[in-house]
C-alpha cells in the first residue's frame, strides 16, 4: 500500500532533497577552506524519467562539483547561493513530507474505520 508510485516518488524526492541539504551544509561549512570546490545535487530530471518508467526508487542522485569561478583563495562557494538553496530545499522538503504525512493519515483513518 505504501509502495505505490506516488509514495515511492515522494520518498525518493525527500531522500534527494536530504542529500542536497547535506551537500549544501558541507559547502557552507567549507566556505573559508582554501581551494575547496563546492558541489551541487541533481536528481529531478532523473526522477522524472524514472517515474515515467514506473520505477521512481531507481532514480540516481548525482553530486557533482560546481564550475563556478573560484575566489582569491581558490574556493568557489557562494554563501548567498548556498543560503538561498538551503531555504528552497527546506521548503520543498516541508511540502513533500507534509504530503506524505497526509497520505499516511488518510490510510490510518481508513484503517480505523
Amino acid at each position: 500500500m505504501l509502495d505505490d508510485i506516488a509514495s515511492l516518488t515522494l520518498q525518493t524526492a525527500i531522500s534527494g532533497l536530504g542529500q542536497r541539504q547535506r551537500v549544501t551544509a558541507n559547502n557552507i561549512a567549507n566556505s573559508e577552506t582554501p581551494d575547496f570546490t563546492a558541489s551541487t545535487v541533481d536528481f529531478e530530471s532523473a526522477l522524472a524519467s524514472a517515474v515515467a518508467q514506473g520505477t521512481p526508487q531507481a532514480a540516481p542522485v548525482d553530486v557533482t562539483p560546481t564550475t563556478d569561478p573560484a575566489g582569491v583563495n581558490g574556493n568557489n562557494v557562494s554563501l548567498e547561493h548556498e543560503f538561498v538553496n538551503a531555504t528552497k530545499t527546506t521548503l520543498q522538503e516541508q511540502l513533500l513530507t507534509g504530503t506524505l504525512t497526509a497520505k499516511f493519515n488518510w490510510i490510518s483513518t481508513v484503517l480505523k474505520g
